[in-house]
């Protein structure tokens, strides 16, 4: 496939499709030649799936999805961890033995950083539910399947833990397949979560043999928060600002980049390239497998971003939840442009969701503790109250006192 006719076919996709086929060109991954990577050796595989979390609730996702994908039906159920890896591939058994044309196997690697566009990988980089039709996928070998993907959270730290999808034909896009994996994905996490508590652990306890993902804490912080393994340190705004773009551009930054989203310009590369140099340096003393990697600048390992975990929050409509999870605007001090946009869009998707969906008393509690001096909350707010509500008086003066 041409430059030319690859840049001809983003146009015509849609915005998701575009920029996700834009990060892969990024990253130089080629139609012709992306594809998943190598299953690790078979005793590894098993120990893999053995002490990862999901592994609690196969069986419930056997039963709500892979019973029904038996001979016949079209359809392969995949479970994959939160970096992209496929642990299980279970389904129409035609359909298993073809789908290993293509690597997607048990222990293959459908990050997007490998395959490029596909639903189960892009809804790890966005982490939300994605559906990708034939013709959408990067890699031409993938574009004769359709997929639908939703990431699986851990309720109890919101942080993503996998993800699972349905891969066919156009019936894994059609309009009850994304239903029915988010009802799946609900069932899980809620069946993890009270697995949990039957076990007595409301929160995640430090010493557990799961590997947990690093974490990095920016709402409401100039100086951020990083935990590896049970061991926390605070980044200065610097590197809390380096660490913060690479997490969220999970895909790479190339220096020219990430130079205009820390300094504003494309030329500061010579600006950058210590301070990269430093923030190694850093992370090799806390997490050697965290020490950022180049050309382009990433991170080795997906990182939990309290960001990211705050979004995924609002897209599954947990309004309660995100807002006291904001705990402040992304490193308020920083004015680096970078952090300014993500900013921006984390404080707009909150504003909007809660204007679009919320009940009174989550916009009240909105309104007094992120946007005093917006009327529209309190606006909203007073429409939803009944006419005899207490709270309206209350509101009216406030509004009075922007005015």
């Amino acid at each position: 496939m041409t430059g030319e006719t690859r840049a001809g076919r983003r146009a015509s996709t849609r915005r998701l499709v575009a920029e996700s086929w834009a990060r892969a060109t990024a990253r130089r991954l080629a139609p012709d030649r992306a594809e998943a990577g190598a299953p690790p050796e078979h005793g590894l595989l098993d120990e893999m799936r053995r002490t990862h979390p999901l592994a609690a609730a196969v069986p419930v996702i056997r039963s709500l999805l892979v019973r029904d994908a038996d001979e016949g039906s079209g359809v392969v159920v995949a479970v994959g961890d939160a970096a992209g890896r496929l642990l299980w591939v279970e389904g129409d058994r035609t359909l298993v033995r073809r789908a290993e044309g293509m690597r997607f196997v048990p222990g293959a690697d459908w990050s997007e950083s490998r395959v490029g566009t596909s639903a189960p990988g892009t809804a790890l980089a966005l982490d939300r539910a994605v559906q990708i039709s034939g013709g959408e996928h990067f890699a031409v070998q993938v574009q004769q399947w359709s997929c639908s993907a939703v990431p699986v959270h851990d309720l109890r730290t919101h942080e993503t833990i996998g993800v699972i999808d349905i891969t066919g034909g156009p019936d894994a896009v059609g309009p009850r397949a994304l239903p029915l994996l988010e009802a799946t994905v609900a069932a899980v996490e809620r069946e993890l979560l009270l697995q949990h508590l039957q076990r007595g652990e409301g929160r995640p306890t430090r010493g557990r043999n799961v590997a947990r993902a690093p974490r990095l804490v920016v709402l409401g912080r100039d100086q951020a928060e990083l935990s590896v393994d049970g061991r926390t340190m605070s980044l200065s705004m610097r590197h809390a600002e380096l660490l913060t773009l690479l997490a969220w551009h999970r895909t790479g930054l190339s220096a020219e980049r990430l130079a205009e989203l820390v300094h504003g310009r494309s030329d500061a590369t010579a600006t950058i390239r210590p301070e990269m140099v430093r923030l190694r340096h850093v992370l090799q003393g806390l997490a050697p497998g965290l020490v950022p990697l180049a050309r382009p600048y990433r991170l080795p390992v997906p990182v939990d971003l309290d960001v990211r975990q705050l979004l995924a929050m609002l897209d599954r409509g947990a309004h309660r939840a995100a807002l006291q999870a904001y705990r402040g605007e992304v490193l308020p001090a920083s004015v680096a442009p970078g952090i300014e946009e993500i900013r921006e869009e984390v404080g707009g998707r909150l504003r909007e969701a809660l204007l679009e969906s919320a009940s009174p008393d989550l916009l009240l509690s909105f309104a007094e503790r992120v946007a005093p001096t917006d009327p529209e909350p309190l606006m909203t707010a007073l429409h939803l109250l009944p006419a005899r509500s207490p709270k309206r008086a209350g509101i009216v003066a406030r509004l009075e006192a922007l005015a």
